[in-house]
């Protein structure tokens, strides 16, 4: 510590030397006139340029130096000399300059003898000048807990971390295209909801101080969604943030961004050819392939994709049925060594515990979970022909749940039951949304209704083993002081 606090010191002096000649170094506005990989790419020698950006490498000799400026776009090479910026500049105001700071400069493009463009710099400006010293480039930022909580400097100074967010900017950016070219309408939904419901999950809590009332961090949109089913909206979506307050791992971040997508007249099958297509196209659009690596993978999106059916599996595994009863459920599963701790536990418990267990192996193609209990979900219709199983689905790809879709339950008479089915037990804590039963019963059209992943779609497509690799600024404990 003793040793950054010499190195900020010397950039303080040097700070305050160039305050005591008059020069701001937290200057106004630049002209910038070009991006950096503009002037590069349209390179003309002789051409006068007015660009800015960060100082990434710095090598003087004598009365010239040159130096590496770097914005969003890409890298240029300058050049400086005493004779071209004047020489009271040089020394006064160049020398006082170090890798980090941020500089305008002004010039014209040439080419050096080894045909690298760089810029001949004429007049320079000092816009910022940082007082902490930038990692050493051959060391990097390699300390992961500080990567993530100085995202700024792990930008600054990693390539590849910079390209991992352009990817899913990308990304983002192309969903919207698909559904904006295939008619559905972007809208937004509140995020803070008087009851938690949409999906299973436990809520942040929150007061709201006018209305004096609590108010929950939205698990998802679902049922403000649907509600616009019911309105008339015919397709919509939202790309936006949930919350649950759970656990943090290399795929959970507390806040996550999600798309939901809602298709009236369309069920679980369309929703399976709208994802495919989805996938298809963002991976052919952001990649240029649909062969992707993720991990030690390598995974085919080619469609279509197959199935698997978890109503078959655990059959085959524990010889559970969907008619049995939970204690014939637990005397089988502890058959096969599983053990439960009393024998109270719902038929709710039981299913999400086996569906943790039996997440199928994806390999090389995604695959679709089919055939799912209707425990698991309360809010999708049953199917026909088996009411104990529902119209759904769950997408696997690289060992990850990444989507989940289903047929839209739009009865209002079994959705109030259903409700009423998840509340045992509750003791009072939870309530029915008696508005989102309302609505349903005005008429709410049949439909399929999409939720997907963004988080973990941008660690499969940009190959990123951490959901804190793809979210900018993931959720830390406080940084200790």
């Amino acid at each position: 510590m003793q040793e950054m606090n010499e190195f900020v010191q010397q950039r303080i002096d040097k700070l305050n030397a160039l305050k005591e000649i008059g020069i701001d170094a937290y200057g106004m506005k630049f002209n910038k006139t070009s991006a950096i990989d503009g002037l590069v790419k349209n390179f003309q020698e002789g051409s006068r340029v007015e660009t800015a950006g960060r100082i990434t490498a710095l090598r003087e000799h004598g009365k010239s130096s040159f130096l590496d400026l770097r914005d969003s776009t890409g890298r240029v090479q300058v050049y400086v000399k005493s004779g071209s910026v004047g020489e009271d500049v040089y020394n006064n105001i160049f020398k006082k300059l170090d890798i980090g700071d941020i500089l305008g400069v002004k010039g014209q493009l040439f080419k050096t003898r080894t045909g690298e463009i760089t810029v001949n710099a004429e007049e320079i400006t000092v816009l910022a000048k940082g007082l902490r010293p930038l990692p050493e480039k051959w060391h990097g930022l390699k300390d992961v807990e500080i990567r993530y909580r100085q995202r700024y400097v792990d930008l600054i100074v990693n390539e590849d971390v910079r390209k991992v967010f352009h990817l899913r900017s990308s990304i983002i950016s192309k969903i919207r295209r698909f559904l904006d070219e295939r008619g559905f309408l972007e809208v937004e939904t509140p995020m803070m909801h008087s009851l938690a419901g949409g999906a299973s999950g436990e809520p942040f809590k929150t007061h709201h101080n006018a209305l004096d009332i609590d108010l929950f961090l939205r698990l998802a949109p679902e049922l403000h969604l649907k509600r616009l089913l019911v309105g008339g909206f015919d397709k919509v979506y939202e790309l936006n943030r949930n919350f649950r307050n759970e656990g943090i791992s290399a795929r959970h971040n507390p806040e996550f961004t999600m798309v939901e997508i809602y298709e009236a007249y369309s069920d679980c099958e369309g929703m399976m050819r709208l994802t495919e297509e989805l996938f298809a196209y963002v991976a052919r659009e952001s990649l240029g392939s649909l062969r992707i690596k993720f991990k030690d993978q390598e995974i085919d999106l080619t469609t279509p994709w197959p199935r698997w059916s978890f109503a078959e599996e655990i059959k085959k595994k524990f010889d559970i049925n969907p008619d049995d009863d939970s204690k014939v459920w637990i005397k089988k599963l502890k058959v096969k060594g599983i053990d439960f701790k009393g024998n109270d536990i719902t038929r709710s418990q039981i299913v999400n515990i086996i569906s943790e267990m039996l997440e199928p192996e994806t390999k090389d193609k995604p695959i679709f979970v089919v055939d799912l209990f209707a425990e698991l979900c309360p809010l999708a219709k049953k199917k026909k022909g088996n009411p104990l199983l529902t119209d759904r689905f769950e997408l696997f790809i690289g060992g990850m749940e990444i989507a989940n879709a289903y047929s839209e339950l739009n009865d209002p008479i079994e959705q109030k039951k259903r409700f009423e089915e998840q509340l045992v037990g509750q003791d009072g804590v939870k309530k029915i949304d008696e508005d989102f039963v309302r609505a349903l019963e005005y008429g709410m059209p049949p439909a399929g209704g999409l939720g997907i992943g963004i988080d973990r779609l941008v660690m499969l497509l940009a190959n990123q083993p951490s959901i804190r690799d793809v979210v900018l600024f993931p959720q830390l404990k406080p940084e200790q002081t």
